[in-house]
């Protein structure tokens, strides 16, 4: 099938199961709440409940202009990626005859580097998508915490509405930053199949081993866990 063997099928399969069974963990398995997301999804809500009661709000405004400007960088980013992707399509036929030459690589067919690169491109527009959708989304929430009442309305059913969708949206735009990110590190272990179906293997399984990590049992997330317990 187009010069993939066996084993290009079971590392790409494998690849996708560890991309969706981490999503499925961090986002929805019964451990979600302990994932260093879930955690700091908890302080955005603290953070925009404690705007309420803020006379001046320029820290906030700070804060929001951090975040957005975190993920213009991403999705600036993501473009470039898409761009030196495609043009990888333009030496394909170099790239073989090197790849060949290679003593620990693959020997590889055009049609195989081809769709190889046009899946890592497909990675990176998927990124972009997430990181400009959560730029649009931050911006969102920028107008939606510029419309909360005065702080000497804090207590009123309509100024915690208010925040309360401010705390919604950000969350939102969080979650789909997050998913951009998680593209860029699954995109990294997507590299190994350039080179070798075995090094794509070991390439997913230590990303989505650092990413598990990272998420449940990080010092960061110990950090943020630990101002949970002390709440």
């Amino acid at each position: 099938m187009a010069g993939f063997g066996p084993l290009d099928l079971i590392a790409i399969a494998f690849f996708a199961a560890a991309w969706i069974g981490y999503l499925l963990a961090v986002e929805i398995g019964p451990h979600s709440r302990r994932s260093l997301n879930t955690l700091m999804n908890e302080r955005r809500e603290r953070w925009i409940m404690e705007s309420v009661r803020r006379e001046n709000r320029i820290i906030d405004t700070q804060v929001m202009n951090g975040l957005q400007n975190g993920t213009a960088f991403f999705a600036s980013t993501s473009l470039i990626a898409i761009g030196g992707s495609l043009t990888l399509l333009q030496s394909a036929d170099r790239v073989v005859q090197i790849f060949a030459d290679l003593p620990f690589a693959t020997t590889t067919t055009r049609a195989a580097w081809e769709i190889k690169v046009i899946g890592l491109a497909v990675i990176f527009a998927y990124a972009f998508f997430k990181f400009g959708w959560a730029y649009r989304l931050f911006n969102y929430c920028a107008i939606l915490i510029g419309a909360i009442p005065p702080w000497t309305e804090a207590d009123k059913p309509e100024t915690i509405a208010a925040a309360r969708e401010a705390i919604r949206m950000n969350i939102v735009a969080g979650l789909h930053f997050n998913r951009g990110q998680r593209a860029f590190f699954f995109a990294l272990a997507y590299l190994g199949w350039f080179i070798s179906p075995w090094l794509f293997l070991i390439a997913t399984a230590a990303v989505l081993t650092v990413m598990w990590r990272r998420q449940f049992v990080s010092d960061s997330a110990a950090a943020v866990g630990a101002g949970r317990h002390s709440a």
